[in-house]
C-alpha cells in the first residue's frame, strides 16, 4: 500500500496510468474509500487511466479504509482539502484536475476556493448538497452509519465530537453546497462540469443552482446514468472536457 503521512494524519492512496494528474475520489459520504470504486456508477480509475495519471485515496477516518487522523471539528471541509493538497505535494504535483463523486462535489468546491491556482478544472459527479425535501440526509447518514462505526474502533472519539463535526459539515452552511457559499460560486473562475443526480443526498436542486451561479460551469444531460448509451456519451463528455483543459497547461 502507498501512504502519505503528515504529522498525525496518514493517507492511503493508489495510482494508475500516466499523463496529466487527475485526483479522483469515489462516493460513499464520509466513507469515501478506494475500495468503493467497483460500486460506483462508473469506475473513473479504470475509465481514465489511459488518458491521465489517476490518483485516488481513502478519505481521512473513512470506516473500512487505511487513512486516519484527528476529527477536525472546527474546519472539516478545509481539513479534507488539506489532506488532498498535501497528497499532491507529496507526489510533487502542482497543477491537477479533480473529479469527485457524491461528497466529492463539496471537496471540489473547497479545493477551488482553497487553491484556485492548482485546480485546473473540476468534475462534480452526483454532487451532494442541500435538498429542500430532505435537508438532513447527509447529517443523518453520518450520525447513523459513520459515527457509530468510527467510535467502535476509536476510543478517543466521543459522540459529542461526532455531532459537532457533522454539524459543521452539513448544518453550519446548509442552504447550498455545504463547503462553500453561493457568493464563492458566483466568483469561481475554475472550469467545472456538473453531472447532476436526484436522490435525497445527491441534490439536483443544489447541482443546478451551482450551474446557474458559477460563470464557467457546464452541465451534462440529465438523466445520464440509467441508459448505457447515454452513460457512455457522458463519460466521453467528461474525458473531452478534461482533455480540452489540459491543452491550457503544460505542468506535468
Amino acid at each position: 500500500m502507498l501512504f502519505y503521512t503528515k504529522g498525525d494524519v496518514r493517507i492511503h492512496y493508489e495510482e494508475a496510468g500516466s499523463g496529466f494528474p487527475l485526483l479522483v475520489t469515489p462516493g460513499g459520504g464520509l466513507n469515501s474509500l478506494v475500495s468503493n470504486w467497483p460500486a460506483q456508477v462508473f469506475n473513473a480509475m479504470e475509465e481514465f487511466k489511459n488518458d491521465f495519471r489517476c490518483i485516488t485515496m481513502d478519505q481521512r477516518n473513512a470506516n473500512g479504509g487505511e487513512s486516519s487522523g484527528p476529527i477536525p471539528v472546527d474546519d472539516p471541509w478545509g481539513a479534507f482539502a488539506d489532506d488532498q493538497l498535501g497528497l499532491m505535494d507529496h507526489l510533487g504535483i502542482r497543477e491537477f484536475f479533480f473529479m469527485g463523486y457524491c461528497i466529492g462535489g463539496p471537496f471540489a468546491l473547497k479545493l477551488m476556493e482553497r487553491a484556485p491556482e492548482r485546480v485546473v478544472a473540476g468534475v462534480l459527479c452526483q454532487p451532494v448538497g442541500h435538498n429542500t425535501n430532505t435537508p438532513d440526509s447527509m447529517y443523518d447518514s453520518g450520525f447513523e452509519t459513520w459515527a457509530p462505526e468510527l467510535r467502535a474502533r476509536r476510543a478517543d472519539v466521543t459522540m459529542e465530537t461526532c455531532k459537532a463535526y457533522l454539524h459543521n459539515l452539513y448544518r453550519a452552511r446548509p442552504e447550498f453546497a455545504y463547503s462553500v457559499s453561493r457568493d464563492f460560486a458566483r466568483s469561481c473562475q475554475t472550469p467545472m462540469l456538473v453531472m447532476p443526480d436526484d436522490t435525497p443526498s445527491h441534490s439536483y436542486e443544489a447541482a443546478m443552482d451551482l450551474v446557474a451561479l458559477a460563470p464557467n460551469a457546464e452541465v451534462t444531460v440529465y438523466p445520464w446514468k440509467e441508459r448505457k448509451d447515454v452513460l457512455a456519451k457522458t463519460i466521453n463528455q467528461v474525458r473531452d472536457f478534461l482533455l480540452a483543459h489540459q491543452l491550457a497547461t503544460t505542468a506535468y
